[in-house]
């Protein structure tokens, strides 16, 4: 620790704090095995419900809403949609730079009054509140639409991370790819049987937007009520030291912030990482944003491809976050990111030359595929990549994390993340509007390239050792 505050009041406020983690009090007892395993279940719920809102609202549903019918399209132009496409992008980049100026703060004060549950709830009542109202936006309500967006998703986002940091509380370090895998791996089924509500509004059209304006409803009651679990189950792990009801918890958080990137140098691989995960969580953000838009646009997929390609999505997600959570406890974390990495570099150039791997596949096998089919297959691809670098980076930084600061560790996690979501959302909006959609989305395969060259300097051991010698000290 350094002499900060050493001497006045704040100097207590910075005292590292034991806190009793699974991995240091293993019960055996069966019963309280089954309370921890009711626990894991309530924690993987939330993935579940909160799937709902990002797959509905931003990948699938009303991203195309927003963008096609919102939005008044320039029939005139090569793209009618390139002004909804920048619009939409620009929305969620400001929503993700709002949550990197509050996510670090509210990681640390959560850390410190122990009410990372009550934060959580907060920003799950937010998110369903903004979602119903996407319900008041017509045709031509540009801005209304994109604040109630950019609000859903800054709720959304923030709840990601409150949730994300009560996983080092729920196991063993060597367990946390498996639980962090199962779920996301539940969560993109919350995905499917959200979308399965949003199906039956029929075709995006003008005359049928009555209904199409029922998406924003359907996706919060059906969020509602699949997180109540979560609040049930999910216990608060409560930390010994006592807090005064007269504490500012900003000045407090903004403190432990300050603190905690002055010990950064004892968390050089965790570091690097971040930056790796940067690029990463960037080209996320884009192709979480407009695959579908890029699908519809670009390779002109009708009802029936989108359909095929959400459950391919869905299904490949899903086992994607599965197999490489068990993946990931055999050969270690960062081999396993890595390996998702050249899955996302495979992904991106068979999606860029998808008309050529049709016309060749075609001509060598006999056959009459669509190149819209063929996109759907690939999107399996990406599917996979979806919940496995997901699932991958969100127990990185668990096992590189200590016990008593993984609020603030994940808020770092999602500081990075969402900086990197706004950047690269911001930026393939703007050069959308220079070139071609086709082209625009190299920058995917850019950020993914070097996303895997800044991981190569990561050392996996040197990173969970730097972290048990700091919760030692506690």
């Amino acid at each position: 620790m350094t002499d900060l505050g050493k001497g006045g009041k704040l100097f207590n406020y910075f005292q590292p704090r034991k806190i009793l983690t699974p991995s240091m009090s293993q019960d055996k007892n069966p019963e309280a095995k089954k309370k921890k395993n009711r626990e894991i279940f309530g924690w993987c719920m939330f993935d579940f419900a909160n799937s709902s809102y990002t797959t509905v609202i931003i990948s699938v549903v009303y991203c195309e809403i927003f963008t096609r019918l919102v939005v008044p399209a320039d029939m005139g132009s090569d793209n009618p949609y390139r002004m909804g496409n920048s619009l939409w992008a620009w929305a969620l980049a400001a929503s993700y730079l709002f949550v990197v100026a509050t996510g670090p703060i509210f990681g640390a004060i959560t850390d410190y009054s122990s009410k990372k549950k009550l934060f959580l709830f907060l920003s799950y009542i937010g998110c369903v509140v903004a979602t119903f109202a996407l319900y008041y936006v017509e045709p031509g309500m540009v801005w209304l639409g994109m604040v109630l967006v950019a609000f859903s998703n800054f709720f959304f986002a923030s709840g990601e991370n409150f949730a994300s940091s009560f996983l080092p509380f729920l196991g063993s370090k060597e367990d946390l790819g498996k639980i962090s895998g199962y779920a996301w791996g539940i969560g993109y089924f919350g995905g499917i049987g959200s979308v399965a509500l949003a199906t039956t509004l029929g075709d995006y059209t003008l005359d049928n937007f009555q209904n199409l304006k029922l998406v924003g409803p359907y996706t919060a009651i059906f969020f509602l009520i699949a997180a109540i679990p979560t609040f049930l189950f999910l216990k608060e792990p409560h930390l010994p030291l006592g807090v005064s009801h007269h504490v500012n918890y900003f000045k407090i958080g903004k403190d432990r912030v300050v603190q905690t990137l002055k010990d950064a140098s004892h968390f050089k691989d965790l570091m690097v990482y971040l930056v790796s995960l940067f690029f990463t969580m960037a080209a996320l953000a884009i192709v979480i944003s407009f695959a579908f838009i890029y699908g519809s646009q670009e390779i002109h997929i009708e009802a029936e491809h989108k359909q095929a390609m959400f459950i391919f999505i869905q299904i490949f997600a899903a086992v994607g976050a599965l197999a490489f959570g068990v993946i990931q406890d055999s050969i270690g974390a960062k081999k396993t990111f890595n390996l998702t990495l050249v899955l996302w570099l495979v992904t991106c150039a068979l999606i860029y030359f998808v008309h050529d791997l049709t016309n060749f596949a075609n001509a060598s096998l006999g056959k009459t595929w669509t190149v819209q089919w063929v996109f759907v297959f690939i999107s399996s691809l990406a599917g996979m990549g979806l919940g496995s670098t997901q699932s991958a980076s969100r127990a990185l930084v668990g096992i590189f994390s200590p016990e008593s600061k993984s609020g603030e560790f994940f808020g770092m996690w999602g500081l990075s993340g969402k900086i990197a979501a706004a950047a690269g959302l911001f930026l393939f909006g703007y050069i959308q509007t220079l070139v071609t959609l086709r082209n625009a989305f190299l920058v995917v395969a850019f950020f993914y390239f070097l996303s895997l060259l800044i991981n190569l300097f990561v050392n996996e051991e040197r990173g969970v050792e730097a972290a048990q010698a700091f919760q030692e000290k506690t």
